[in-house]
């Protein structure tokens, strides 16, 4: 006797094609990038909220930080220090779903050199309380500043020197043309709030945000102001 084989398709109901269309339209990229001889792991709580809320998100190591095995000797240039995130560039994001860049401090200046060189990947950069580079000077131009960067050599950090920060200034046409909004964190002593006003007047972003009562490290100190902010920016421009 032949068996009878019957196939029973089920269509998916209607409503739940249209939840996950929702949330597939709702879901966002973010790659998150630290600062000064930190690592990927400054950013475990606000990357929890945002993945909470049903955003991807991917935190990064910089070249000899955090769980980067890359020696001290093998960075030689701007490009060597922020290797693995123009890594992770090249493998996320594209023309039809851009992602957003979140950086920290001196992550600002590798966030512009993914700019300079991802400009059609990003939709935005969000520099929270960071070191946010022009178009017409070198990236060290920012770091020049005594004050800071006598602060910032109290830690041993590669790109805090000039070579290392790049020699060349981004371009208008990629970098330069990326979105850009800052975030102001009002209790830094690290950067200070006038320097941050200052490097937003040396080059205009599209929004200025702040959080006042936040010191350079606001993903600890305010976690839950920061998440609301970039979700509110990843709604916008994302």
């Amino acid at each position: 006797m032949r068996k009878l084989t019957i196939y029973i398709c089920v269509a998916e109901p209607r409503g739940l094609k249209e939840k996950k269309a929702i949330e597939k339209e709702n879901k966002k990229r973010l790659v998150l990038v630290h600062g000064l001889c930190h690592g990927a792991w400054t950013w475990y709580k606000v990357k929890t909220q945002l993945e909470a809320a049903g955003h991807c998100v991917t935190a990064v190591d910089l070249a000899a930080l955090g769980i980067n095995m890359t020696r001290l000797e093998e960075i030689q240039t701007l490009m060597d220090y922020s290797k693995s995130l123009l890594d992770i560039l090249t493998l996320l994001g594209s023309e039809e779903e851009k992602l957003i860049l979140v950086a920290h401090s001196i992550g600002g200046i590798c966030a512009a050199l993914a700019a300079d060189i991802f400009p059609r990947k990003i939709s935005a950069i969000v520099f929270v309380t960071s070191f946010m580079p022009d178009i017409r000077n070198p990236p060290a131009y920012v770091l020049e500043n005594d004050f800071v960067l006598t602060r910032m050599l109290v830690w041993v950090n590669p790109v805090v020197t000039n070579n290392l920060a790049g020699t060349k200034s981004f371009s208008e046409e990629r970098y330069g043309s990326v979105t850009r909004i800052y975030i102001i964190c009002g209790e830094d002593n690290l950067i200070p709030k006038d320097y941050q006003h200052w490097m937003i007047s040396n080059f205009l972003v599209q929004e200025v945000m702040e959080i006042k009562d936040a010191d350079h490290m606001v993903m600890f100190s305010k976690p839950q102001e920061i998440n609301s902010l970039l979700l509110g920016i990843a709604e916008k421009y994302a």
